[in-house]
């Protein structure tokens, strides 16, 4: 990849949450060349920014990532423009939702037109697209590099990007960049003991009645398999949040229940989990995606339905729907390859070439001499009614400049503003934790 005059490309990720953050800043690498067959150390600069919401990872969500940035801080959408404004990186990688994303490359059109060359922005997703299709493509429009962790999800990009008359070229193939690990040992050897690890999602499903019954089949499975160990891996301990909000802790919820010994709740990294684990299940968490990389058993629920509010739709026809009466059962699920191959998941050997062509795309951006204007679908044109709500909520105007009284301090927050922010997240949590559910209850008699 064509470097800045210090012969390091300089790369940085700007997220909103501690998955996006993983996502970004291994893409980053990836497109670097770490983890290329060439062989050669990627020689990179690193810079993450997270996007101060609700959502900003802690140290601790950072810390279990495992990506270590030259630099990190939190920043507004307005303070990391005016950042690139002053010393632009060669690559700007946004690990953001759709309307973040949007807003930024709105802000990035207007602050280019005073650069000498602007960033090249690449942009995606964190898993499974299995929602909002149409309306969190077109928020990514603009970007350089659209990608897509699948065939079938550039297939359905493309499809979404012609269909509304807009440029499609941007999206590229490739796959999700934390897959990796050994491959789960040969058929007959298993570990001892055996470990089924039940990946939980902050938000699905998302009603007391439906995670307090997965919950208890954890528990039943538990004690119908005593010589089997059953882990809960969570994805944030009490008070921390991810990309979704969580309104009813597993830990919370187990309080109430007797966990067997062999039974218990786990956090950490994923990757390290699987390293222990004979029979992954979930309702529809990326982590299917992970274990199935890795060959895996991996069985994708059905006792709440097969829904697309539940997102384990996606796996129709990938031979891994399955119930709880099936696991205990002893039935461990075999994925289809044909299914498998259309998902990036790549367990063939195939996951070494799959960043090839974002890194030669990105390599030949950034080789030209000038790039052309960033060029999003929404406009004040095309979508008069909607985009300025979504630029506003981030201290933008119209034309992607800051609005009066947007944040202009580019510098880290004193004691007293650090303790209000703390204050205010701690009442944002206890409101989505506690209040909330209350009032949902109450609202139901």
């Amino acid at each position: 990849m064509p470097a800045s005059n210090s012969g390091t490309t300089r790369i940085t990720v700007l997220a909103d949450s501690d998955t996006r953050w993983k996502w970004g800043a291994l893409t980053a690498s990836r497109l670097a060349g770490e983890g290329a067959d060439s062989g050669e150390a990627a020689d990179m600069r690193l810079d993450g920014r997270l996007l101060r919401g609700r959502a900003t990872p802690t140290v601790r969500q950072l810390e279990e990532v495992g990506v270590r940035a030259d630099s990190l801080r939190e920043v507004t959408a307005v303070e990391f423009l005016r950042e690139v404004e002053r010393d632009a990186p060669d690559v700007i990688v946004l690990a953001l939702v759709g309307g973040a994303v949007q807003a930024v490359l709105h802000g990035l059109a207007r602050t280019a037109v005073s650069l000498e060359r602007r960033p090249v922005v690449v942009t995606g997703y964190v898993g499974v697209v299995y929602e909002k299709l149409a309306d969190g493509l077109l928020l990514r429009h603009g970007a350089d590099v659209v990608l897509a962790n699948s065939r079938q999800d550039a297939e359905r990009f493309r499809a979404v990007y012609e269909g509304v008359g807009a440029d499609a070229s941007g999206v590229v193939e490739s796959a999700l960049p934390f897959l990796g690990g050994a491959a789960y040992l040969e058929k007959g050897q298993k570990h001892d003991p055996y470990t089924v690890v039940f990946a939980a999602q902050p938000s699905v499903p998302d009603s007391r009645a439906h995670r307090t019954y997965l919950l208890r089949r954890m528990v039943q499975h538990a004690r119908l398999h005593p010589d089997r160990e059953v882990l809960i891996k969570l994805r944030s301990k009490p008070g921390e949040h991810t990309t979704h909000i969580e309104e009813l802790p597993y830990q919370k919820l187990a309080k109430g229940e007797d966990l067997p010994p062999n039974c218990r709740l786990v956090y950490g990294n994923m990757g390290e989990v699987l390293d222990r684990t004979d029979l992954l299940v979930t309702v529809s968490s990326t982590a299917a995606l992970e274990s199935l990389h890795r060959r895996i058993p991996t069985a994708v629920l059905t006792d709440l339905g097969v829904r697309e509010a539940l997102g384990n739709h996606h796996f129709i026809g990938s031979g891994c729907l399955a119930s709880w009466d099936e696991i205990d059962a002893g039935h461990s699920p075999e994925a289809a390859p044909e299914w498998v191959a259309r998902q990036g998941v790549a367990p063939d050997g195939t996951y070494a070439t799959a960043f090839d062509a974002a890194r030669e795309r990105v390599s030949s951006l950034l080789a030209q001499d000038r790039l052309p204007p960033i060029a999003p679908y929404y406009s004040l044109t095309t979508a008069p009614g909607y985009l300025p709500g979504i630029l506003a909520r981030h201290h933008l105007g119209p034309d992607g400049a800051p609005l009066p009284g947007a944040p202009a301090a580019d510098r880290e927050p004193g004691p007293v503003r650090q303790a209000v922010r703390s204050a205010a997240r701690g009442a944002y949590r206890h409101g989505v934790q506690r209040v909330a559910p209350v009032i949902r209850r109450m609202g139901e008699l």
